[in-house]
């Protein structure tokens, strides 16, 4: 008899994420089983016990996803249940917490296009201001785009000691270099876009971190790009289904939220799809999520 494909979806928090499950169903797993607040030193017992009930030809029809609302605990996590395998039971992992891995990977992959396109350019030496930047979006969007060779600048909207922090222990976990910034007032907010190339609004939804004024004050922007869908608009003038429309003033373009979701959305699903599917066991994490959105934007696969 063939087995049923099962996926195991482990969170730290309170509940799994609706949208994380119906992805899972849609990718193709009959059975879908979340767990609830599960501690980081419970996922090698977790993994275990789900690697040894099924024998070695059972684990491929066997996968893991971890999810969550802490960036840096689910890198963490997805380390500890690859560690915990015992090969040859060994089954696919992957880590997406609050969507934040393969949303980053999709912004980012956007502005790459959008900057390629419009300006022949690449994000090597540029100043990425990233507003919201301290959530869960906007701290792996800074450390894709600090890889791609970017000066990243994380921006709270409080203070900049939140900033500093935030800049520093994620640069920290996945070695790469972020400053943290104030981008508590318009005013500071205008003082970073000045000396911007891009930037990007990572902030809670229905939150605008960039007016107008701001917008138009920004004379060095080539990309604009926004995740909030909902209204009003993260930046103002950058319509939800742009991509790659000229912003109101000077010689940048702007993406919107809905353009990020459609590359973020084939990204998650075909991640899930190579877990159900792989003859290996793969680890899926925010690197892995930047190499399928770049090739959903190349129209591979």
């Amino acid at each position: 008899m063939e087995r049923q494909t099962i996926l195991h979806m482990f969170t730290p928090g309170r509940q799994m994420s609706p949208f994380d499950i119906n992805m899972a169903v849609d990718a193709g797993y009959q059975v879908v089983v979340p767990y609830c607040g599960v501690a980081a030193g419970e996922i090698r017992g977790l993994t275990q016990d789900a690697i040894f009930s099924r024998g070695p030809k059972g684990v491929k029809a066997t996968g893991i996803f971890i999810g969550g609302r802490d960036v840096l605990l689910a890198a963490d996590m997805l380390d500890s249940a690859r560690q915990a395998m015992v090969p040859p039971f060994a089954v696919s992992v992957m880590a997406d917490p609050s969507g934040s891995y393969t949303t980053a990977a999709a912004l980012v992959a956007c502005v790459e296009r959008r900057l390629q396109q419009a300006h022949g350019t690449d994000l090597a030496g540029k100043g990425v201001v990233i507003l919201g930047g301290t959530g869960t979006v906007g701290r792996i969007a800074g450390v894709l785009a600090a890889g791609l060779g970017a000066r990243v600048s994380l921006g709270h909207h409080v203070d900049r000691a939140q900033a500093e922090d935030a800049a520093l222990a994620t640069g920290e976990r996945f070695a790469c270099r972020l400053q943290g910034v104030d981008a508590s007032t318009p005013a500071r907010r205008r003082e970073l876009l000045a000396e911007a190339d891009v930037v990007l609004a990572t902030a809670a939804a229905g939150i605008q971190v960039v007016d107008g004024d701001t917008l138009a004050a920004a004379g060095r922007l080539l990309v604009a790009a926004d995740v909030n869908a909902v209204p009003p608009s993260g930046i103002a003038g950058v319509g939800v289904m742009d991509d790659g429309v000229p912003l109101p003033a000077g010689r940048g373009v702007g993406i919107g939220a809905l353009a990020v979701g459609n590359v973020k959305y084939q990204v998650e699903h075909r991640l899930l799809v190579a877990m159900r599917t792989a003859e290996k066991p793969v680890y899926l994490g925010f690197n892995e999520a930047f190499a399928e959105a770049r090739a959903v934007l190349a129209g591979e696969g």
